[in-house]
C-alpha cells in the first residue's frame, strides 16, 4: 500500500503523530491501524511511503491483536474496511491531539488497472457502434 499525502496549514502546531484508523463507519473513532513512521514534525509538508501489508511489522499492536493476531487477518480486516469506505487518515498535533485533519480514504485503483478497464469500456463502445451501423 502506497500514501501519498500533502498536508498545509497545520494551526496546532507541527505534527505530532499521522496514522491510518480502522475500522468504523464516517464520522464515528477507530483505533490506529497503520502507523506513518516518519511523518515529518511540520505544519505543512509530504508523506510518500509504501507499506508492506503481509508484515505484522506494518500494523499497530493493539489492530493486529484485534484482528486475528497475523498479518494476514490483519491485511484482510484493512482491505475489507479499505472497501467499505470504513478508514481514515488522521494527522495530530499539540493543540489538536485527537486529530486536526482526518479524511476518509477511498482506494484507487493503479494506473495499469485503470487503464486496462479504460481500453475494454472503449473497446466495448466501438463493438456497440458497429453493430448499430449494420442494423
Amino acid at each position: 500500500m502506497t500514501v501519498d499525502e500533502a498536508f498545509s496549514g497545520l494551526i496546532g502546531g507541527p505534527a505530532s503523530a499521522a496514522h491510518i484508523h480502522c475500522c468504523a463507519p464516517t464520522g464515528t473513532a477507530a483505533g490506529v491501524a497503520v502507523p506513518f513512521t516518519g511523518f515529518p514534525a511540520a505544519t505543512s509538508g509530504t508523506y510518500d511511503m509504501s507499506f508492506d501489508l503481509t508484515l505484522a511489522a506494518t500494523y499497530n499492536s493493539a489492530f493486529l491483536t484485534a484482528n486475528g493476531g497475523t498479518a494476514a487477518s490483519a491485511e484482510a480486516a484493512l482491505i475489507t474496511a479499505l472497501n467499505a469506505g470504513q478508514t481514515y487518515a488522521n494527522i495530530h498535533d499539540a493543540t489538536f491531539p485527537g486529530g486536526e485533519i482526518r479524511g476518509q480514504l477511498l482506494l484507487t485503483p493503479e494506473p495499469g488497472t485503470a487503464g486496462l478497464l479504460l481500453l475494454g469500456a472503449l473497446s466495448a463502445l466501438a463493438v456497440t457502434r458497429k453493430r448499430v451501423k449494420r442494423a
